[in-house]
């Protein structure tokens, strides 16, 4: 199968669109499939056997680390997707680049696929932007009704999609690198890092985009009601500056991204997960604490919940309540028993969540959606 893909973000950027992504790169390659992407500047010119086609664009005036394409690009763009003879096109996240690829797709009428990431509805609101979430849920309903398939990460995220008039919405979840995010990865050397040198003091872990739709700042009173706790904040972005300025700084260690073994060290070796965003349509982070056997708090809300059940395989605070955040940390952080308990069940949990088996599902929808066009090739012919 012959699978051209278009996208949002990607690489050397850094976030859940493009943990997924390659992902799915490296799963369609083992499969033998063929694949062409097309990515906003910036990005590589090729990943492993794919070849990467840069889509000229402009840096997102709120999140400065994100290139966006321009919607109206042609350029070489339907002479090179043409020429790859793509079965099935793949839309991730469209905002911009995923416009492009679908003017293009349906004029050659190969069938496509749109993938639902960010809750940009949701993040507007975050931002002090509510007036346009209403347009914002218009806008993306608009794109995605135009595709064969709309592709939500988990049931809640689903269930939201269908709500504002969303069609043809299938889940399409996603999985874990259960050898890579384990347990035995839990180091004296990282705790010594991860903790500036206390190692015996409880270890709070987040690991995100440091924007401000995420609440990092909502660790401030954890860390009040926790005097001798200490914080690991893995991730870059916008907000950085800021969180430096507002966290402890002699209990807080900022260690920028990081990747493949140190990430899995990382989170190994912290004792809780918190992770105060509230607009996850999945929480690709959360299942890899969970994986490497770390308790998780997390919000009642967003596609966390897919996965995380309050006292059974992690904890849950209310949505918008600071307090009942603190509340759940440190409860965890003093119950021993459930600590223990909470980290085998969060093992047990990303145990079943395997990358090959969730990635194999995508590709049925690829086959099933590819049929289409073979469908419509036929009644032409007739």
């Amino acid at each position: 199968m012959r699978v051209a893909l278009f996208t949002e973000t990607f690489l050397p950027k850094v976030d859940g669109i493009v943990n997924t992504l390659v992902h799915l790169l490296d799963h369609l390659e083992l499969r033998g499939h063929e694949t062409l992407l097309f990515a906003p500047q910036g990005s590589p010119k090729f990943y492993g056997r794919t070849r990467v086609i840069e889509v000229p664009g402009f840096t997102f005036p709120l999140y400065p680390e994100l290139q966006l394409a321009y919607p109206w690009y042609r350029g070489a763009i339907p002479q090179i997707l043409d020429g790859f003879e793509p079965d099935v096109v793949h839309l991730l996240g469209p905002v911009a680049c995923g416009l492009v690829g679908l003017r293009h797709a349906r004029a050659l009428g190969i069938p496509t696929i749109s993938s639902y990431h960010t809750d940009l509805p949701g993040f507007a609101q975050r931002w002090g932007l509510s007036a346009l979430s209403r347009p914002l849920w218009s806008a993306l309903r608009a794109v995605h009704n135009q595709t064969e398939r709309t592709l939500a990460p988990s049931v809640t995220t689903q269930d939201t999609l269908v709500a504002n008039g969303f069609d043809n919405v299938e889940v399409w979840t996603r999985g874990v690198d259960t050898a890579l995010f384990n347990p035995g990865r839990r180091s004296p050397q990282w705790r010594e890092r991860l903790t500036n040198g206390n190692p015996d003091a409880p270890l709070l872990l987040y690991v995100g985009r440091l924007s401000k739709e995420k609440r990092v700042d909502w660790l401030r009173p954890v860390m009040q009601a926790l005097p001798n706790a200490r914080l690991a904040v893995v991730g870059e972005g916008p907000f950085r500056a800021e969180l430096e300025a507002m966290l402890p700084a002699e209990r807080t260690v900022f260690t920028g991204y990081l990747h493949g073994e140190d990430l899995a060290s990382a989170y190994a070796s912290g004792d809780v997960f918190v992770f105060p965003g509230a607009n996850e349509t999945f929480g690709n982070v959360v299942l890899e604490a969970m994986s490497a056997g770390v308790p998780v708090v997390v919000p009642r809300s967003g596609g966390v919940l897919d996965f995380v059940r309050h006292g059974e395989t992690g904890m849950l605070f209310d949505t918008d309540d600071p307090s009942s955040l603190v509340q759940a940390v440190v409860r965890l952080a003093r119950e021993e028993v459930l600590w223990q308990r909470l980290r085998a069940e969060s093992r047990r949990v990303a145990l079943s969540r395997s990358w090959a088996e969730t990635l194999d599902e995508l590709v049925a929808c690829y086959y099933e959606v590819a049929g289409i066009r073979r469908q419509r090739r036929l009644r032409r012919a007739a």
